[in-house]
């Protein structure tokens, strides 16, 4: 049985794609008891297509070849109860976002400050998301499975 981390962003399109595929990578590799999930607060049609290219890229880039093609999916609150560990990946652009959307679930939720295209390119975003989610592991591995 799999406990399961939740990765939220805006859209569902760039970030929280790579993270859940890196992650679910890193520790389908380590044997690690734990697989994540994606999604998104407001998932919309300014994206085209499954995945964000960038997102490809770093996953190809890290010797990933993603393979479970889906369109970004919205954030319900099944998405929260069904997950152990709940990371939104930028404080300042998705607190309230969950204040607004889901006030219950704001305390439970671990902020992350990983900026979007808006701000940071992928090749200074990427990394910073990669080691975040490598420390996560580090951290994860420790945990006893509940």
């Amino acid at each position: 049985m799999h406990q399961q981390v939740l990765f939220i962003c805006s859209g569902n399109y760039y970030r929280s794609r790579f993270a859940e595929l890196y992650f679910n990578h890193l520790a389908e590799q380590q044997n690690l008891a734990w697989r994540a999930i994606s999604r998104g607060f407001n998932p919309g049609s300014q994206n085209v297509g499954e995945i964000s290219r960038f997102a490809l890229a770093g996953l190809v880039a890290r010797g990933i070849h993603h393979t479970q093609p889906r369109f970004p999916q919205k954030l319900e609150l099944l998405d929260l109860q069904s997950s152990q560990v709940i990371i939104a990946l930028k404080e300042s652009e998705h607190r309230k976002l969950m204040k607004a959307q889901f006030s219950d679930w704001e305390d439970r939720t671990e902020f992350w400050h990983i900026h979007d295209l808006d701000m940071a390119m992928p090749e200074e975003a990427l990394p910073e998301l990669e080691k975040a989610i490598q420390n996560l592991l580090l951290h994860l591995s420790d945990k006893p499975n509940t």
